[in-house]
């Protein structure tokens, strides 16, 4: 069966001993511990570590959890339930997986139900409100297997495959009368009835492809010359008839006409009339039958094998990290934009595939593995799977079990696909190592996608590649320690070299008046050189929305969110002012409620504006936007970078989405719009982001040997962080850097904890931080604790913020101790009365 749960045979014979085993669990739950639950004794052989069961948790909830370990000591606290159900023959978390999570629960502070609840996709979670529906391919005339009474009753109730009704597990039961229900659903599964999902939104569904065959009784040359007789005054249906013998040898073998072709084929050619082939299906020239495929193609080899070889400078590269990882487990590739890292990153990856490993490639944003799979396709072919978060839940447990098969030897994926079921790792690798989007910070577990990266890889014995132009502060110096091997790429690949760039002082071009909205005569007048030479451009702006701020210009009234403590920014498109922290909405104000002026203005800009602006300035330009608003759709990612790709969008508008890692051979001017946000804000980590995003954001010029240019609009030019950008000096930049790290006790040299407490009201919640201060004060020394403070935005959907640092030494030992007393202290708060309602979160390395 092609479905993402399937339920296991029916029970062995049980054992002649006896043996009363005991299961412990991990509920999907924010729970302290496992439960433990009593196997009945007809199941014993059938419970497996890694497997799903179905438990009673609490009075009426049922769920389903994963068996962590099975024994025969039973709870001395509770008497322990019964497993109503296993769901599995096979583990569908392996072994190497159970070691991540429960070390991922321990290093984050959480605990490990919210490991498993973030890393399995719904659709192999259950619950009491869990839904089953028709099965696409069911039909109640073809279904081979008798169904019982109670089975008919809940097909009578799910109606008809078209009707898409669905039940969750408490109406089955309720509808049924009993309070064991599951083999009934269990037995509908196997027969192909239903299928099972968790959330309406994320339901499972097997991909159905609607094909079409010519009737058998067709199938001979002389029923086909009778029917082009009979069809010779019906030239539409001729041309369906005609079009579908052309694509199908039904003369040379009959099988090819069982299989037949995807009715889409025929119905979306513009030449065929889709009603000629609805009306010979009617007829009963061809029939139209369902056929349940992959997600992703079976039997495709590479398409067309990629030829490359890498230059004198990549081999020596590769070389070296392969010298490297004879001795170290990691290894760090500083090589600069456009230095053909991906070349060196499909040489490794071929080597680790030809002895037998498994191989996982991060990168740290959806838009770069739209760039990036078309070309690892080509290579790697069905072996090569893909997992994030635009994909649909169906996609997710595709590719988990593809895994888990072995039949995906190569995952290309963002920070979640650090979940999968890997057991055979032989490479990590971790482009873009530096990102900042690597990192979750909300739910829990709030990890670190390259630090468990580099973790999973211990547990695995696999090497561990981190890639980066600029590589973060901290894997630089541990790899200038010798902890991580070191390679440098210091030559662009080919003949490109890097991009002139030029800083342009928006300060003296607004004395001079010579700014075009909020470009400067120096950036708009290279914009149109460029695009007068048939090349693009990428213009940056970190920040969405059309405006990022409204006011009344009489009383300086301006819209905030009723939720969070920051403005709302107007948005254009929609015609709203949104809130760009919890989603919070209103229509656009005309009019002050506040003095009723009618003088309400929008001030700033985000990309929204720009683009705007640019189809004004530059009607002739096609001119595309590429932030969070754009790319909510499942393909609007990839979608947007193939325009841009075959050059039928000159001009790309983005956020920090186009700074990273993409690669367009035509692009020769990029525009940072106003570097000055991104350097003045208040986190130990601001030089070091600004100078990242710079030098990526400039590496997206002139990558194919054409003369890249880069213009940054700034009202400062003497900030010392230009000048590093400008000779693209890493080097002295992480010197800098690293001293100033020293000084003031940031990582590498300390860790860093982050306590967040949350609450309804603001003085109950600075009241609860004060408290868990004085506790981490007395636990820990008053040098270890910075706060509490509340945050630059101190309240997000309507919870008011405290925060407090915690420095800690590095050593393990000390970190492990610690973080028992950082427990003891969360709980001491807790215990009080009028603190029950607080929040407390605690960020373990927080970015």
């Amino acid at each position: 069966m092609n479905l993402a749960l399937d339920f296991i045979s029916p029970a062995a014979a049980p054992s002649a001993d006896r043996v009363t085993l005991f299961a412990d669990v991990i509920l999907p739950l924010p729970l302290p511990r496992l439960y433990t639950y009593r196997v009945p004794y007809e199941l014993n052989d059938n419970v497996v570590i890694g497997g799903r069961v179905i438990v009673q948790f609490g009075a009426k909830k049922t769920l389903s959890c994963i068996v962590a370990a099975v024994h025969e000591i039973a709870p001395k606290e509770y008497q322990a339930k019964y497993i109503l159900e296993f769901i599995d023959d096979a583990p569908v978390v392996t072994q190497p997986q159970l070691k991540l999570f429960r070390w991922m629960a321990d290093y984050y502070m959480c605990t490990i139900g919210e490991v498993i609840n973030a890393a399995l996709p719904s659709a192999l979670k259950l619950s009491s409100e869990s839904r089953i529906q028709l099965h696409p391919a069911f039909s109640p005339e073809e279904n081979e297997y008798p169904l019982t009474e109670q089975e008919e009753l809940i097909v009578g109730a799910l109606g008809n495959v078209e009707d898409g009704k669905a039940l969750t597990f408490t109406e089955v039961g309720d509808l049924l009368g009993i309070t064991s229900f599951h083999k009934v659903i269990k037995s509908l599964m196997h027969k192909d009835v239903i299928f099972l999902f968790e959330h309406t939104a994320d339901k499972y569904a097997p991909k159905v492809v609607k094909k079409v065959r010519l009737a058998h009784h067709f199938v001979s040359e002389a029923s086909i010359e009778m029917l082009f007789n009979n069809l010779s005054s019906k030239p539409k249906q001729l041309d369906v008839l005609m079009k579908y013998l052309q694509r199908v040898p039904v003369y040379q073998n009959e099988h090819s006409n069982q299989k037949g072709i995807e009715k889409a084929a025929l119905t979306s050619s513009p030449h065929l009339s889709a009603s000629a082939v609805n009306t010979l299906i009617k007829n009963g020239v061809l029939e139209q039958f369902d056929v349940i495929v992959s997600r992703f193609p079976l039997d495709d080899e590479p398409t067309a094998q990629l030829h490359f070889s890498l230059s004198e400078a990549q081999t020596a590269a590769r070389d070296e990290i392969m010298a490297h990882f004879g001795e170290k487990e990691i290894a760090l590739l500083h090589g600069v934009t456009g230095a053909g890292k991906t070349e060196i990153y499909i040489d490794l990856i071929r080597k680790a595939l030809e002895s037998g490993g498994q191989v996982l490639y991060l990168l740290p944003e959806i838009a770069l593995t739209a760039q990036i799979v078309s070309r690892l396709m080509r290579v790697f072919g069905s072996r090569l799977g893909v997992y994030h978060s635009k994909f649909s839940d169906n996609e997710r447990v595709e590719v988990w079990n593809g895994v888990l098969s072995g039949r995906f030897q190569v995952v290309v994926g963002v920070r979640s696909a650090v979940f999968l079921p890997f057991d055979n790792l032989s490479l990590i690798i971790v482009d873009e190592e530096h990102e900042s989007s690597y990192k979750q910070y909300d739910p829990a577990p709030r990890y670190n996608a390259r630090e468990v990266a580099l973790m999973m890889a211990n547990f695995q014995g696999a090497k561990t590649l981190l890639g980066s132009a600029t590589p973060s502060v901290e894997t630089y110096y541990q790899a200038k320690q010798g902890r991580y091997g070191l390679v440098s790429l210091t030559k662009r690949f080919g003949e490109a070299g890097m991009p002139e760039i030029e800083l342009v002082d928006t300060r003296k071009a607004r004395e001079h008046k010579t700014m075009h909205n909020h470009f400067t005569a120096d950036l708009l007048g290279e914009v149109e050189r460029t695009l007068g030479r048939q090349e693009q451009v990428i213009l940056f702006q970190n920040r969405r929305g059309y405006a990022p701020v409204v006011a009344c210009q009489d009383c300086g009234w301006i819209p905030k969110c009723t939720n969070c403590a920051v403005s709302l920014s107007y948005h254009k498109h929609s015609h709203e002012l949104r809130c760009h922290y919890c989603g919070y909405h209103d229509p656009m104000v005309t009019k002050c409620p506040a003095c009723g002026s009618r003088a309400v203005k929008t001030q700033g800009f985000g990309t929204e504006k720009i683009e705007d602006d640019l189809k004004i300035m530059l009607p002739q330009a096609n001119i595309q936007r590429m932030d969070l608003d754009t790319t909510r759709a499942k393909n609007s990612y990839q979608q947007i970078i193939a325009d841009f790709e075959k050059q039928t969008t000159n001009v790309l508008v983005g956020t920090q989405m186009v700074t990273k890692g993409l690669d367009f051979a035509n692009v020769s001017l990029v525009g940072i719009i106003n570097a000055d946000s991104i350097i003045h804000y208040p986190d130990f980590r601001a030089h070091e982001r600004a100078y990242q995003m710079f030098v990526q954001v400039s590496g997206r010029a002139g990558r194919k040997g054409k003369k890249g240019k880069v213009i940054i609009q700034t009202a400062d030019p003497t900030q010392v962080i230009f000048d590093k950008v400008i000779r693209n000096d890493y080097i002295e930049f992480y010197n800098y850097e690293i001293v100033q790290r020293r000084e003031h006790g940031y990582p590498p040299f300390m860790r860093v904890i982050k306590m967040t407490v949350k609450h309804i009201d603001q003085s109950v919640g600075e009241a609860a931080a004060i408290l868990l201060t004085q506790e981490l004060v007395a636990r820990l020394g008053q040098a270890a604790v910075l706060g509490p403070e509340a945050p630059y935005i101190f309240r997000i959907r309507n919870f008011y913020l405290q925060e407090i640092t915690i420095k800690l030494d590095r050593a393990h030992t000390v970190l492990k101790w610690a973080k028992e007393q950082i427990c003891a202290a969360m709980d001491v708060v807790r215990d009080q009365k009028e603190f029950k309602q607080a929040r407390l979160v605690a960020d373990v390395d927080p970015m």
